[in-house]
């Protein structure tokens, strides 16, 4: 596991996949995520097994409570691309349906980064956010993450057309 002062990030298991599966299949946030439809036990599996158990372009953790050790939420870099090593940056918080906080979020979001930077030796994290999410543009902003693009009515939702904003990180070091 690896530890900050409130939250760990762990492997995610089987016994997660319910809870993760309804905090996916909340129509508050899940207008935010690519899979716009609704997941059932079956999809979620077949998520498990085919990226947190075999793809190794894919590393993703629970994100868990230290004091409770609850789990409270998911994260992790998708679609790694080994030879540019780039990395898609994926997070929420799904525990009281915060989805995206100034607490939970960030200290996990901070170990994912340092994980893929420092771990993995990635050069670039980013991230696609709709244009509708305005948590997770403040979220990306407040980590330092620069805009780099927008992509015009990229995402059907709600009865409407939205963008997709490009944020991105660069390892400095």
């Amino acid at each position: 596991m690896i530890k900050g002062e409130v939250v760990g990030l762990r492997a995610i298991e089987e016994v997660d996949l319910n809870l993760l599966l309804n905090w996916r299949n909340n129509p508050e946030n899940r207008i935010f995520f690519r899979e716009f439809r609704e997941l059932n036990y079956t999809n979620q599996k077949e998520w498990f097994d085919k990226y947190v158990m075999q793809d190794n372009q894919t590393q993703m953790f629970a994100i868990v409570d230290l004091k409770s050790n609850e789990l409270i939420g998911a994260c992790g870099l998708c679609y790694i691309d080994w030879v540019n090593r780039s990395a898609d940056f994926s997070i929420y918080v799904g525990k009281d349906n915060l989805y995206i906080d100034d607490v939970y979020s960030i200290e996990a979001a901070k170990m994912m980064e340092k994980y893929g930077f420092e771990e993995l030796n990635l050069h670039r994290l980013w991230a696609e956010i709709y244009s509708i999410d305005e948590k997770k543009k403040r979220f990306f902003e407040a980590l330092e993450f620069k805009k780099e693009g927008i992509f015009k009515e990229t995402h059907w939702t709600e009865g409407k057309w939205v963008d997709s904003i490009f944020y991105a990180k660069l390892n400095m070091k």
